[in-house]
């Protein structure tokens, strides 16, 4: 069993074996995919079980609130226990909450274990640094970006595997499935992950605490979580809006087509890995620059859409979610390989701040979404998402006049 190793001295680490950053990719993806099985169920999930549109709604709600409660409150604990232990307990409690979603004859044990499934799904906020921690200095930005790739196309597939699956064998089934690929995950990490050595001996309350020092300390994480936040208001606005355009004329299309729309998304996670590379040797700050500007000029695009018949403003909105995707992906891996050279000790926290931040901004862009659509129409989703990336752009142009 390989160890790693931690001391106050920062020892540059070998470059990981292929297999395992295979492993931490897919553990990545597997247990974030979780958050988002259930969006393309609802409809399916609810006339099933007799509950009302509002209760339903709470599922993926109640999903995203605990991802974001378990980012803040549980991943900086990375920096102080073994982070295999934790990666392995996170996944065992994740398989029984899936598990227990496929079993759940109502509405309200559907909802804990939702809660649920959003805590333990924070396992991939473990993974990553842990991938940063076993990447050399020269390689980081490439390592990361893979894990990330991994990460980001189990967010994108998962609607689409879900609604195919509820479709062809009902909603308990892509649970159950879902319950069986973190299993494997489970098995490959006992056997294939290495142990972390601690990086702190704080307590939890010390741990946490640390977090506002850590914040106030490195303006480059506070721009980092600042820009990325802004980019998931209008990331998250499109996606969770997205199906009811679809639904209205003139496409009148059901939440399948909504799902396959995540097929365009993927493609746009290609960018980690590219973006990773670019970062390792052009420098982090450029890749966020261009990244929150791709995705600021896709966004706009789509305001060209009502001067098209329907099939044209359906390929213009596919390639738009494809450059969107590819500009917000390729920012986040920036970012992280930004915050993650502020402090070898402190990855965990300094990672949970990161996506704190980037998880209030999906939270906002959704309720806002949902305001924009209802009173606005599409164009004001569009609106919403091009003036939200436009801002993360001005945020990343300013000059970092603090140290940090």
């Amino acid at each position: 069993m390989l160890v790693m190793q931690s001391t106050n001295t920062h020892v540059e680490p070998v470059a990981p074996p292929a297999p395992l950053i295979l492993l931490l990719a897919s553990g990545a993806g597997l247990s974030v995919a979780s958050l988002y099985y259930s969006q393309p169920m609802l409809g399916v999930l609810g006339a099933d079980i007799k509950a009302n549109d509002a209760m339903i709604g709470w599922i993926p709600t109640l999903t995203q609130l605990g991802y974001a409660f378990g980012i803040l409150l549980l991943a900086p604990l990375g920096d102080r226990y073994d982070r295999r232990r934790i990666i392995l307990t996170k996944a065992v409690l994740l398989a029984l909450a899936l598990l227990f979603s496929a079993m759940a004859p109502s509405i309200v044990p559907l909802l804990v274990a939702s809660l649920v499934i959003g805590l333990m799904a924070t396992m991939a906020q473990d993974i990553v640094p842990a991938a940063a921690a076993l990447a050399p200095t020269a390689q980081r930005g490439k390592i990361v970006g893979t894990v990330m790739t991994g990460l980001l196309l189990g967010i994108l597939l998962s609607r689409v595997v879900a609604g195919v699956g509820a479709a062809q064998f009902g909603w308990r089934a892509v649970y159950l499935g879902a319950a069986i690929g973190v299993a494997a995950i489970i098995v490959a990490a006992w056997r294939g992950l290495p142990r972390f050595h601690p990086t702190t001996n704080l307590g939890y309350g010390a741990l946490f605490g640390s977090m506002l020092a850590l914040w106030r300390q490195h303006s480059e994480l506070r721009r980092a979580a600042i820009a990325q936040g802004l980019l998931a208001v209008g990331f998250s606005a499109f996606w969770s809006t997205l199906a009811v355009m679809l639904h209205a004329a003139p496409f009148h299309l059901g939440s399948a087509a909504a799902g396959a729309f995540g097929l365009a998304g993927a493609a746009g996670a290609l960018a980690a890995p590219l973006a990773g590379r670019l970062a390792d040797r052009s420098g982090p700050e450029l890749v966020t620059r261009l990244g929150a500007g791709l995705a600021a000029l896709s966004f706009a695009v789509m305001w060209l859409a009502p001067l098209l018949p329907p099939h044209g403003q359906l390929a213009l909105i596919v390639a738009s979610t494809i450059g969107f995707d590819f500009g917000v992906q390729a920012t986040l891996v920036a970012h992280q390989t930004v915050v993650y050279g502020l402090d070898h000790g402190a990855r965990s926290r300094l990672n949970a701040l990161l996506f704190t931040g980037m998880f209030i901004g999906m939270a906002s862009g959704a309720a806002l979404g949902s305001l924009m659509l209802v009173r606005f129409g599409w164009p004001g989703v569009v609106t919403l998402a091009t003036v939200s990336a436009l801002a993360a752009l001005a945020v990343r142009l300013l000059r970092n006049k603090t140290p940090g």
